[in-house]
């Protein structure tokens, strides 16, 4: 039986961090997905990334995937997903997942308040 903590190891040891600023970087490419997996009442409070879709962690899994009734089209395995969350748990989480799920290029930038210390545009959520 696994415990959190040790999800968590994992999922941090498969999905590389990427920093504020070179996301800051990538914003608006069209190549690029930024991905929002706070829940809802967050995203309201704080905003998001400009752009980002916010999908709530627990719905991630039906968004991304392409058979499922539930799919987002933003989601496509040829883009590079950048997830991040209130801490960076949830985004690594939602990182080692999506990578099991046939997304290549799965980026973690950690936690919200990262993105705001760095100078990060804010869009309203």
């Amino acid at each position: 039986m696994k415990t959190v903590q040790a999800m968590l190891a994992e999922a941090e040891a498969e999905v590389p961090r990427i920093s504020p600023d070179e996301a800051k970087g990538l914003l608006g490419r069209v190549d690029v997905l930024f991905l929002d997996v706070r829940e809802p009442a967050e995203v309201a409070t704080s905003g998001k990334v400009p752009g980002a879709l916010a999908v709530p962690r627990g719905l991630v899994e039906f968004r991304a995937d392409p058979g499922s009734a539930m799919h987002d089209a933003a989601f496509d395995r040829a883009k590079t997903v950048i997830a991040y969350c209130a801490s960076g748990g949830r985004s690594a989480l939602v990182g080692k997942t999506l990578k099991e799920m046939g997304y290549t290029n799965v980026r973690n930038l950690g936690g919200f308040k990262g993105w705001l210390d760095a100078g990060g545009e804010v869009e309203k959520g």
